[in-house]
């Protein structure tokens, strides 16, 4: 694991998760069109001086998972939980070395740290589209990605105040789950919590978010059109990561 980190608490208070029952309504309308279930692998820690934003991420799993409808006997979200205390070999077989970490379509998409704030909106509509096998992307870039020669891993960093980071993350995350489904999983999406992980976003010498990485090298500062990305992930595709 990385080496303890203490964040300011004006820095911790932006992970805080405080739902009223009024955004619990919210989001079961959100969620009602749900098709599909969504398993949300989920890797934890109950030592606070660990990971002090693994109990106000499970916090906002759950509160998922209540607000999503059911399908059959079990809702639509479900969470499978993995502490590190006790479930260490999962963590070594699926290669987590970060708390907490999230893996969606069995890593396909992975988020390194809480989708908080901002995040929240992204890491939702990610849930639905892959619920409901919407993606939003072209019929060109689906021909793209289901034809790239190579791999691409897209880190998108990110910070819960950031408007613009939500629509980068679903950008990147719609990528990994068209490549999952059309391209045999050429395509990993990653987002990192810039906080969380200072160490990476110190690797990339962030200054502003998002900031878009393909293969290890900084390709966006800012927001990019999906053609961008795609010519960014086809050009690096092929470089070693």
């Amino acid at each position: 694991m990385p080496s303890e980190y203490v964040l300011p608490p004006y820095i911790e208070e932006m992970f805080k998760f405080d739902v009223t029952d009024s955004d619990v309504e919210v989001l079961k309308e959100t969620l009602k069109d749900m098709r599909a279930q969504v398993r949300v692998k989920f890797f934890t820690s109950g030592n606070k001086r660990e990971c002090f934003s693994c109990s106000e991420t499970e916090k906002l799993l759950n509160v998922l998972v209540e607000a999503s409808p059911l399908m059959g006997s079990e809702k639509a979200i479900v969470i499978e939980k993995y502490d590190l205390e006790t479930n260490g070999d999962m963590f070594k077989r699926h290669n987590i070395d970060r708390i907490p970490s999230i893996m969606l379509l069995d890593g396909a998409i992975t988020y390194l740290g809480m989708p908080a704030g901002e995040e929240v909106k992204a890491f939702v509509e990610t849930i639905i589209r892959i619920s409901t096998g919407d993606h939003g992307l072209s019929e060109s870039t689906i021909k793209e990605l289901s034809n790239l020669e190579g791999r691409a891993v897209i880190e998108t960093i990110v910070t819960p105040p950031c408007p613009y980071c939500p629509y980068a993350v679903l950008l990147s995350n719609m990528f990994a789950y068209a490549s999952k489904i059309y391209g045999g999983g050429k395509v990993r999406s990653i987002v990192v919590e810039a906080y969380e992980n200072p160490d990476l976003a110190d690797k990339y010498a962030v200054t502003t978010v998002p900031t878009i990485v393909v293969n290890g090298r900084v390709v966006f500062v800012g927001l990019p059109y999906e053609t961008q990305l795609l010519k960014a992930v086809k050009r690096l595709a092929q470089l070693e990561f």
